[in-house]
């Protein structure tokens, strides 16, 4: 199996109509692409934060950072996102809570809740990353993608992401 996901990869147009064990293949290959694609990315958002010195914080807390952005949330409403792939969302918060990144407070209706928002130095990384991206969408203007192929990407991504919702949800009924 994994020879037929290799084999794709170095040579994708190479495709015949879809068999049986080579739809197989490829819904494999997707999983391990998307599998990838998340640690490069987070490589490509450590490696930026390593650029600029920032050494207290990783990769998933800076994501963290830059989805709250001007909001300000409770660790559920961060947890529920389910962005952070793998990580403990309370114990990042913590974290970066010491570290200076982030402001908490207790809810005033429920002192159960805790809110948080960014400090100032969270907004920097907030900043740092939106410069990134801005950098990385100039690039790919550049003939890496165009715009179309990145909506049909999108588009299979989410279908895909419906598909594994309904399977979390109803199962795989025949």
């Amino acid at each position: 199996m994994n020879n037929m996901i290799h084999e794709r990869h170095e040579n994708p147009s190479a495709v015949s109509p879809l068999s049986s064990g080579e739809t197989t293949g490829i819904y494999l290959e997707t999983i391990s692409l998307i599998e990838r694609l998340h640690r490069h990315f987070l490589e490509v958002v450590k490696s930026e934060l390593d650029r600029l010195d920032i050494r207290d914080l990783n990769s998933v807390q800076a994501l963290i950072l830059f989805n709250i952005g001007e909001e300000e949330l409770t660790v559920g409403e961060l947890t529920n996102r389910g962005y952070y792939l793998g990580s403990n969302v309370s114990y990042n918060v913590k974290k970066m809570v010491e570290n200076g990144y982030l402001l908490q407070e207790r809810s005033k209706h429920d002192r159960r809740s805790v809110r948080v928002r960014l400090s100032d130095r969270g907004l920097h990384v907030c900043q740092v990353l939106s410069d990134m991206y801005a950098k990385q969408i100039a690039h790919l203007k550049q003939g890496t993608f165009e715009e179309p192929e990145l909506n049909s990407l999108n588009a299979s991504l989410l279908k895909l992401e419906r598909f594994w919702s309904g399977v979390i949800d109803f199962g795989l009924r025949t």
